[in-house]
């Protein structure tokens, strides 16, 4: 079932195109007289990736990748090409906080894959006080909605944990591809165990956008319910540089996150060079309180490893930005505290995401 799922969510990624545009959806209370939204028919791609051996590590949130298209701006959800007609009418009736005040909509679909080590990868035998291996393989769906300078998602994540999230593999090929050693101790990883989260975030803009050299801050916060996390959260990002993009942030990947969602007042597509232009730096600090990881605590229903984790985790984040017409290039070092009890100590790793619109 869940391969199926997978499957299904795949298949609406990729079949943009087998849609044709629809008209007007039946009325509904999101139906209702809205402000126009200007003409921009443009969706957006970002690929992400994150490791820690830009560090020269191989342990611990070891690796990850993430895909994700955006809708362009919506007058509601139901008027979207990503998703079946079916569906898309389903998605009137969803309810989430900062629905009902917003003027305009998005839709994005993703999958991704995380990967989880030990300390040691070249041993056979994990030390039970370790990180479990484990490797996440999801596909989700999130509905974002925009007022002014706030943005609201509400993010649907579902998936495995377990072997076939194909974790090993992916680990070892590449290793074996780059000459490296392979990890050996993946038979004592994770059971297979599905996997099911809600998320729902908000973002704040709380300067006005403006051209040429600006600076803005970004607070945000974000609740997190099912497998693989349980966990409540906030953080914020201070920017600073030449034409800040009007969106919600350099995210990384973590629930609810990925929120580069084209804004249809940024006039990215006109203009000349200097307009199309943008470069910044950022830094930026999370903190979350984790009442339930799966990939900490081990297994929901089966025997398996695990370790003792911390309630609190924080990070701090710092990078730069640039954007070149519709491609947007960032690079972002994160710094993670202890997550588990004998953690040797907290973690760096760094995170590149490469945006398209198009």
């Amino acid at each position: 079932m869940l391969r199926l799922l997978l499957c299904i969510i795949t298949v609406c990624v990729f079949s943009a195109a087998a849609f044709p545009a629809r008209g007007e959806p039946a009325a509904s209370p999101e139906t209702a007289p809205s402000p126009p939204v200007p003409a921009k028919p443009a969706m957006s791609l970002q690929l992400y990736f994150e490791n820690d051996l830009f560090y020269n590590t191989d342990r611990y949130y070891t690796n990850a990748v993430q895909a994700r298209l955006i809708s362009p701006d919506l007058r509601t959800l139901a008027e979207n090409d990503l998703l079946p007609e079916g569906i898309s009418r389903a998605l009137v009736d969803v309810p989430f906080p900062g629905r009902k005040e917003a003027v305009r909509y998005n839709i994005s679909l993703g999958l991704g894959q995380q990967i989880y080590t030990p300390s040691d990868t070249q041993l056979k035998n994990p030390p039970d006080d370790d990180r479990p291996y484990a490797g996440y393989l999801y596909g989700l769906l999130a509905l974002h909605a925009k007022k002014e300078n706030r943005l609201d998602t509400l993010e649907l994540a579902a998936g495995v944990i377990g072997p076939s999230a194909l974790g090993e593999q992916a680990q070892n090929e590449v290793h074996r591809f780059r000459g490296f050693e392979t990890a050996k101790g993946w038979s004592h990883q994770l059971h297979d165990e599905p996997a099911l989260m809600l998320t729902w975030t908000r973002a704040w803009r709380l300067n006005e956008a403006s051209r040429g050299w600006a600076w803005d801050f970004l607070p945000h916060t974000a609740v997190s319910a099912g497998i693989p996390f349980t966990q409540a959260g906030l953080g914020g990002e201070l920017r600073w540089g030449w034409n800040l993009p009007p969106d919600y942030g350099s995210s990384t990947i973590r629930p609810g996150a990925g929120i580069y969602v084209p804004d249809a007042d940024t006039g990215a597509r006109g203009g000349g060079w200097a307009d199309r232009i943008s470069l910044y730096v950022f830094a930026g600090g999370d903190g979350r309180f984790v009442a339930h990881n799966t990939l900490l605590d081990g297994n929901t229903w089966r025997d398996s490893p695990s370790v003792d984790k911390f309630p609190f985790v924080g990070e701090l984040s710092g990078g730069v930005a640039l954007g070149l017409g519709d491609l947007r290039l960032t690079y972002t070092h994160v710094y993670r505290s202890k997550e588990f009890h004998n953690q040797e100590k907290g973690q760096d790793f760094g995170s590149i995401t490469l945006g398209y619109t198009f």
